[in-house]
């Protein structure tokens, strides 16, 4: 099994991964917009901008996914702190590069530093609402 986290915006899926692509790298495995689906020619043409669905593998084995609400079809976007992405780094060098990226512009809830169970982490709100933590899992505690 594989889980994949699916983000949701509101108009801003595309300017959003292109955040996600300049920190992450790579290439969209998948971009879609609402001009792509049956009946598009009837919505209204902001919404036909819009991003239906969007996909960016981000590691081996995780593929970060998302697309936009479409209010005409009585879609809404709640932000919330329910959902966070968090990424497992593989260095603290990957873990500041993450972090810094990812938050430039956002809200930091907790700096990143080290922590009294022995990790690097710190957690933030990107300049689109979603939510992040990025973790280094330090062999030996700080």
């Amino acid at each position: 099994m594989q889980a994949h986290p699916y983000l949701n915006f509101d108009g801003q899926a595309e300017e959003a991964f292109e955040l996600y692509k300049s920190v992450f790298g790579g290439d969209f495995s998948a971009k879609m917009k609402m001009t792509g689906m049956p009946g598009a020619e009837n919505m209204a043409v902001e919404e036909q901008n819009r991003i239906m669905h969007i996909a960016l593998p981000i590691s081996k084995d995780i593929i970060l996914m998302g697309s936009d609400v479409v209010p005409s079809a009585g879609h809404s976007l709640v932000l919330g702190n329910q959902t966070y992405t968090m990424l497992a780094a593989s260095s603290r060098v990957e873990a500041d590069r993450l972090f810094t990226g990812l938050s430039s512009g956002g809200v930091i809830e907790m700096p990143i530093a080290d922590m009294f169970w022995g990790d690097y982490m710190g957690s933030f709100a990107d300049r689109f609402g979603i939510r992040w933590m990025v973790n280094f899992a330090s062999a030996t505690p700080a």
